[in-house]
């Protein structure tokens, strides 16, 4: 009787897993928005051409171009949508990441704040983002403001921006990775 009893709970408990992990599975993420664009420090906000720069700040991106390190920092929001029709929440605890801009891959990270996705419910999944662009981009000082302006929303032409992840998604069984990576956001920013 117990023996039945265990093999019991063990089969519900791993139908909780499956459902847990199909519910991750099943949320759809996507390109929110991108916000808080700086360039060598420089809020990409409140410029709509590389005209618009200061002397200050157009200075600043030159200095840090002619340096080789031209940081690009920003906030990647994805928007987390479990469907509705799934009885679970999905319990999203990390997720590594892959930032591809133009096609090109940039960077690796991870995100690792727990994250509980509700049926029906959209939730912002902030993602920070920090390179050097010039490793990954060439051009004159010009064309990599565009760039960041793009990014920002601000105007230059139309950029593909995308990640490549792999979720982590915590079962009754303990933490579960997908086993190949999946492209969860893809879209142009800019323009």
């Amino acid at each position: 009787m117990r023996i039945a009893t265990i093999a019991v709970l063990l089969f519900l408990s791993g139908c909780a897993t499956f459902q847990e992990v199909l519910a991750l599975r099943d949320v759809d993420f996507t390109l929110d928005r991108v916000a808080d664009v700086r360039l060598a420090g420089v809020d990409m906000s409140r410029v709509q051409t590389f005209g618009d720069l200061s002397v200050g700040d157009a200075g600043r991106i030159a200095i840090a171009a002619s340096r080789r390190e031209l940081p690009l920092e920003f906030q990647l929001h994805l928007l987390a949508e479990n469907p509705e029709e799934n009885s679970v929440s999905a319990r999203l605890v990390q997720m590594d990441w892959t930032l591809l801009l133009q096609d090109r891959e940039t960077l690796s990270g991870t995100f690792a704040n727990e994250t509980v996705l509700p049926p029906g419910q959209p939730v912002d999944v902030p993602i920070g983002i920090s390179l050097n662009l010039i490793e990954f981009f060439e051009g004159n000082a010009e064309d990599l403001v565009e760039l960041a302006l793009s990014l920002a929303g601000q105007g230059g032409e139309p950029k593909d921006i995308a990640l490549r992840a792999t979720p982590i998604v915590q079962t009754s069984l303990g933490p579960i990775r997908y086993p190949n990576p999946i492209t969860i956001v893809s879209g142009r920013v800019g323009g």
